[in-house]
């Protein structure tokens, strides 16, 4: 135990400037969700931006790409949000057989394809795992743009397989910070049930 806090002080120690800024803009971007701050989507675009220098040095190539997925969505979260101010939200829901159906899809054909891509035109030491972590987190974000429960699950799968990865690639810091925010995951599942919870009541309510 002692040895394993060594080591990770002694990375934490060797860390570049630029991996301090994108995890400082991270966790100030989960932060500034949770409060419901419109200023979360230009710090997370600007994290965003960093990450990818330095995913793209490590070798991490899918998780580039998703994280250009991630600057795209985070624009059009942005003008949404502006858009939608003062409008009620979408409801939270779960995944429907065919939802699930696409997830699945997005899971495995976009693992398939990632790895492909990653064999042929990268020269990534770690295909199979990178081209995993992008898919489900993916297919991730796809439920949580359509604000269904499952969407901590499969992004949750993504963290997982995520911090060993980090780690081996000795991104020490972004480990750390996906482990911040697989616990935020698990929080914001149990979150979000007590919502769905409380509008099949209100629902169930308005009908009797």
């Amino acid at each position: 135990m002692h040895q394993c806090l060594q080591l990770f002080i002694s990375q934490v120690e060797q860390t570049g400037f630029w991996e301090w800024v994108a995890v400082i803009l991270g966790v100030a971007e989960v932060l500034l969700a949770k409060v419901n701050n419109i200023a979360l989507y230009p710090t997370g675009i600007a994290g965003t931006i960093v990450s990818i220098y330095i995913l793209m040095i490590a070798g991490l190539y899918a998780e580039s790409a998703l994280s250009i997925y991630y600057i795209v969505m985070s624009v059009y979260g942005w003008v949404h949000w502006i858009k939608r101010r003062n409008a009620p939200p979408v409801k939270i829901t779960w995944a429907t057989n065919k939802e699930w159906v696409i997830t699945l899809l997005i899971v495995f054909v976009g693992w398939a394809v990632f790895y492909v891509l990653l064999k042929k035109f990268t020269t990534s030491n770690v295909p199979v795992w990178d081209a995993w972590v992008s898919s489900t987190a993916w297919a991730g974000m796809w439920l949580l743009a359509r604000r269904k429960m499952e969407n901590w699950i499969l992004l949750n799968i993504s963290n997982l397989f995520a911090i060993p990865l980090l780690c081996y690639k000795h991104l020490i810091l972004f480990a750390a910070l996906t482990l911040f925010l697989f616990i935020v995951a698990i929080f914001g599942f149990f979150d979000w049930r007590t919502i769905w919870k409380q509008d099949k009541m209100a629902g169930a309510a308005l009908t009797n």
